[in-house]
């Protein structure tokens, strides 16, 4: 079993907190717009990190990190990206590729908005954890956690920081 700590939109601010919610995780990863290459480097510090790019992230970062990110998570083929769409209304840049050649499990950022959805036409389950930074419209601050055993994608908890 691999636990999983899911971030994403930090915008260069990085809570405190996440590292407490994050602590019995065994990996991190970070749908894009980390803001800073010093934010990237205080997560992978603490866990292993996967991330990709933003569309806010600068040259340090897009060095580091790929615009698209297709694993292996145990028995489960994950592919994350930061503007991705979701379920209906998958973004043009992914869309072909989505439903040429699905995922299990499909995670974007970029809108801020928390969503757990599964796509009933691919079989992929797609998440978006919101943002964890101060930047943006959103009025609560969000992370996931979850599990993947095996095949399966378990445990799903949605952690609600402080307000903005």
């Amino acid at each position: 079993m691999t636990r999983i700590g899911l971030i994403s939109d930090t915008h260069s601010y990085l809570d405190e907190a996440v590292f407490k919610h994050f602590e019995n995780c065994d990996e991190i990863w970070h749908a894009g717009d980390f803001g800073t290459l010093d934010l990237a480097d205080k997560l992978a510090a603490f866990k292993p990190l996967k991330g990709v790019y933003g569309n806010i992230d600068g040259k340090d970062v897009r060095l580091v990190y790929p615009e698209n990110l297709r694993f292996n998570c145990e028995g489960v083929d994950v592919w994350m990206t930061h503007i991705g769409g979701y379920p209906g209304k998958y973004s043009p840049a992914v869309k072909k590729e989505i439903y040429l050649n699905p995922p299990k499990l499909f995670i974007s950022g970029h809108s801020h908005i928390l969503k757990v959805m599964p796509d009933k036409t691919i079989g992929c389950l797609h998440l978006n954890p919101g943002a964890a930074g101060q930047q943006g419209w959103h009025k609560v601050r969000t992370l996931m956690r979850f599990n993947i055993d095996g095949d399966k994608i378990q445990d799903l908890q949605v952690i609600e920081l402080a307000g903005r």
